[in-house]
């Protein structure tokens, strides 16, 4: 039986609601959410909770609100970047989109690239690279150029997106969508832990060919001096008090506990069959913004089966359970009302024109929940309020569901000032109530 800590048994959830009903904004509906607490029977897919801290990232989408140009919003992202790392986080985390203005970057892992050179610290990652519209062995090739030049600071994250126009603009076919994704992520895995990779699939069929560069040589870790910054005359230095060491980047183990050479790998999962591909993989999951706790706790039961099945143990699942990441949404404020005004009147537009834009590939029906009913779901769910109850927020749904990552929306408001000022509240006054 997993036994609570006192201090979790004193918070209860912030603000949560049962969801308003309406279509799901994505292909794939969200399971039903409510904010009651969980039984022992509910939580038996969630390792008890542990010492391993609460860690929280930046989920930054490059969102292109209403009557803002792309300059503006890629400008945006770069400077919420290095204020993410300056305020403490553990972590950026970057989206990519082709052809709408839900998100203007279209390359997650090039953007990741001048991320990496702007920052000294702070873990950068991909949520996600979109494994249907990109060749394995290209995004593979990227992946270890940022593995070994910075350090080790660089996360993979990958996803198989939707139905949309991009797979015919980018000659895949909805056939990579729909049955392609397994053998794409095979072929990446391969390529990033070897050093001659051949393919021969329906999709991919090429002779052997040598890997350079070879993702799993040793990265050089920067010294002392450069980790605290002490190398560069650039102003005070604020240590990052969430980047542990390298334990902190999602390291991957084998079947025998060993750690993996290469980048950290994660799978984007919003179905049962991304849950079992992720989990036969010995990969961790990145799970939506839809989700709630009973959500991710019905997942992880899932990958926990998936996992016992493939013959891996209970102490490695307990480790790659704490690299998890959970994505959602943070607004920091002086009172939960006006945190949620402040992404009321701003997302729902948001949503309307960014994910208005998007055309599936083959004219299938693509349905909506209404954007203002979503908002405030999304404010019901995650760390929408005032410090306290931000950091509370966090630290319910890590003791239920033992999840110890976030990757938090922190450009709800989408204005460039007040997405740093919300970045540096997460530092400052929501970061020190995690320990």
């Amino acid at each position: 039986m997993t036994k609570t800590s006192p201090r979790a048994e004193t918070r209860r959830p912030v603000g949560v609601r049962p969801p308003a009903p309406g279509p799901a904004l994505t292909c794939v509906p969200p399971l039903a959410v409510t904010g009651e607490p969980l039984t022992a029977a509910q939580r038996t897919g969630a390792l008890p909770p542990d010492t391993a801290p609460v860690r929280v990232g930046a989920f930054l989408l490059s969102a292109q609100f209403p009557g803002q140009s792309h300059g503006e919003v890629l400008e945006r992202t770069v400077r919420a970047t290095v204020e993410a790392e300056r305020a403490g986080l553990d972590s950026v985390w970057l989206a990519e989109h082709h052809f709408v203005p839900y998100g203007v970057c279209p390359d997650a892992a090039t953007l990741a690239a001048l991320l990496l050179g702007r920052t000294r610290r702070i873990g950068i990652g991909t949520a996600v690279s979109v494994l249907s519209t990109s060749h394995p062995v290209a995004l593979g090739e990227q992946a270890a150029l940022l593995h070994l030049t910075s350090g080790g600071r660089f996360t993979l994250g990958v996803g198989r997106g939707g139905p949309w126009i991009d797979l015919d603009v980018f000659g895949s076919g909805v056939d990579a969508f729909e049955n392609g994704f397994p053998e794409r992520l095979d072929l990446l895995l391969r390529w990033l832990r070897g050093s001659r990779v051949g393919a021969d699939g329906p999709q991919f069929s090429f002779p052997e060919v040598a890997v350079v560069p070879r993702a799993t040589e040793p990265v050089r870790r920067p010294g002392l001096g450069s980790w605290l910054g002490l190398d560069e005359p650039t102003g005070p230095v604020r240590f990052p008090r969430q980047r542990q060491d390298a334990d902190g980047l999602a390291e991957e183990r084998d079947r025998t506990g060993r750690p993996v050479a290469g980048p950290p790998v994660v799978v984007a999962c919003t179905s049962p069959g991304g849950v079992r591909l992720a989990a036969e993989r010995g990969l961790p999951m990145l799970l939506g913004m839809h989700s709630g706790d009973e959500d991710k706790v019905r997942m992880l039961e899932l990958y926990r089966t998936a996992w016992l099945a493939a013959g891996r143990g209970e102490e490695q699942l307990r480790r790659v359970t704490r690299q998890h990441v959970a994505a959602g949404v943070a607004q920091v404020d002086d009172r939960t009302s006006a945190a949620r005004a402040t992404l009321l009147n701003a997302m729902p537009g948001w949503f309307e024109y960014g994910l208005g834009a998007h055309r599936t590939v083959d004219g299938r029906e693509r349905k909506m929940r209404d954007p203002h009913q979503y908002t405030e779901l999304l404010c019901d769910l995650h760390a929408v309020g005032t410090p306290k109850q931000c950091a509370d927020r966090l630290l319910a749904t890590a003791e239920r569901t033992g999840i110890r990552r976030f990757a938090l929306l922190a450009e709800g408001s989408g204005d460039r000032e007040a997405t740093l000022h919300n970045i540096a509240r997460l530092g400052s006054e929501v970061l020190p109530q995690l320990c």
